[in-house]
């Protein structure tokens, strides 16, 4: 049982994990704040008690003080107003009373308010009869009231702070014990708030390495297959949830790529072997150097064109991903297959196309791509290789980490006996200095190397005279930084010896 529940939980999406966490904290936290609420609103409440019994004793004192001053007012003043104002007092009086105890019982406080109440009633008919008395004009009785009001008062006084002191005595009883209470709430809110706050800490720090733990190992790993170590693997997992794939994907993948690899270096060294017999046997030491420079493959830049359609299987649908993984395929079919001889210029083109698009897979089109090809040198033949490390060049030296919209644009035009091929970029731009060392061959790689094809442009111009046994066949124009760069190829249509070989196969 403890195992199914363990899968089901594995199998849940990461976001739901997280939603599941957050929420059951957050339905705690608010349990306990509302239980908290409710016992601070209910000693409150009793707090509020405790004193209101003091305030009404307050209130019935001078209340009764009104009555007797109003009395004496009307009884020596004899206006309408003046009894107006008594009857008024009298009835709030009245109402004051209504809420004080007539029962008989033991309760010494209960049986102060029975007698307060009942001496008010009294005294109340007592002063009823004096107003009477005084509107029938009998002084001596009036005045006789008034004396045994008077006396009432002071008795009804006397009870009432009685009363008050007794209630007061009991209140701060009352009050310290609520106090207490109010404490001891305090400090188990602080306490059921830590420990909650703890609970919480710890269910997230299970929950983010339960998540994070997988991506760290996963990181580690790819760093070790990116510098070659295609042996390493990711833990197997059983789990449905988004780590559980993408590490059932990434041990997928390396596993091709390590067979890749695998098949490749096998080839290589049949190509290689060959390649020796074969200069042993011709001695030919131009074409030699040629063929040897052609060989050149990166396999970082295998590695991580590879990882990108892998990740464009995971992320999108698998046409778009058939489309990829065949301009990879033309891409390095014509590599492996053109290395070793030259080209026509419709092949070329078409690889720097293929490789536009890989790069555009890549890095999500960012790069704009734009050409302008005379048709009728299409089948001109060049050496291999030679448009595409210029484009490459381009990219990771121009427009690569520009803010605006990085364009490529290339033009093949004929001009005589010669064509022109002209690739321009609206990238960085270079420094005449710069310019000259790339010329001269002694400009280097750079830090890009690890993420090409592995031709650079000493590469491309040591094969461009090698085939055509001329120098000085490109020229790099840049206005300045910023101002993007054009390189020019100025080739011949035809190389020495050519032209006999087409004349006869055409006869």
């Amino acid at each position: 049982m403890k195992t199914a529940n363990r899968k089901r939980w594995v199998d849940i999406p990461l976001a739901r994990k997280v939603l599941i966490a957050v929420g059951s904290i957050s339905v705690l936290l608010l349990l306990i704040d509302s239980l908290l609420y409710f016992q601070v609103n209910r000693i409150i409440r009793r707090m509020d008690t405790v004193y209101s019994s003091n305030v009404n004793m307050t209130g019935l004192s001078e209340s009764l003080d009104t009555v007797q001053d109003d009395l004496y007012s009307y009884l020596s003043v004899n206006s309408s107003d003046a009894l107006e104002e008594y009857y008024r007092s009298e009835q709030a009086y009245r109402n004051l009373l209504g809420s004080l105890n007539l029962e008989i019982t033991s309760n010494p406080a209960k049986l102060l308010e029975r007698k307060i109440r009942r001496m008010s009633n009294t005294y109340l008919a007592l002063a009823e009869d004096a107003v009477t008395a005084k509107r029938g004009r009998n002084v001596e009785k009036y005045k006789t009231l008034y004396d045994e009001t008077q006396n009432l008062y002071g008795y009804i006084n006397s009870y009432i702070e009685e009363l008050n002191s007794q209630q007061f005595r009991n209140n701060s009883s009352s009050y310290q014990t609520l106090r207490e209470a109010l404490t001891y709430l305090e400090v188990s809110s602080m306490v059921i708030m830590t420990v909650m706050m703890g609970i919480s800490i710890a269910i997230l720090f299970l929950l983010t390495k339960e998540m994070i733990v997988p991506l760290t190992n996963l990181a580690e790993t790819a760093k070790l297959v990116g510098q070659g170590n295609f042996s390493v693997k990711m833990p197997e997992t059983d789990s449905r949830d988004e780590v559980g794939i993408v590490t059932r994907a990434f041990n997928t993948m390396v596993k091709s790529l390590e067979e890749y690899i695998i098949r490749t270096k096998e080839s290589m060294e049949k190509e290689q072997q060959m390649m020796e017999k074969e200069l042993l046997m011709e001695n030919h030491l131009k074409e030699a150097q040629l063929r040897y420079l052609q060989s050149q493959i990166n396999p970082h830049f295998l590695f991580n064109s590879l990882n990108a359609g892998a990740q464009l299987a995971m992320m999108e649908d698998a046409e778009k991903t058939c489309v990829f993984v065949e301009k990879m395929a033309d891409f390095f079919r014509y590599n492996v297959k053109k290395g070793m001889g030259d080209a026509s210029l419709s092949e070329e083109i078409e690889a720097v196309e293929n490789y536009v698009y890989i790069l555009n897979v890549r890095f999500a089109g960012d790069i704009h791509y734009t050409k302008n090809i005379d048709k009728r040198v299409l089948d001109v033949r060049v050496p291999s290789m030679i448009l595409q490390p210029i484009v490459e060049n381009a990219v990771n030296h121009g427009i690569r980490n520009i803010e605006r919209e990085g364009t490529i644009h290339l033009e093949v035009q004929k001009d005589g006996g010669n064509i022109v091929i002209s690739v321009k970029d609206n990238g960085k731009g270079m420094s005449p200095e710069r310019i000259e060392e790339v010329l001269s061959g002694h400009a280097g790689d750079g830090e890009e190397q690890s993420d090409s094809t592995g031709i650079g442009m000493n590469n491309v111009i040591s094969r461009l005279e090698l085939y055509y046994d001329r120098k000085n066949l490109m020229e790099i124009y840049s206005e300045g930084e910023d101002k993007g760069t054009e390189v020019i190829l100025t080739i011949p249509q035809t190389r020495e010896g050519d032209e006999t070989d087409v004349q006869d196969h055409a006869g």
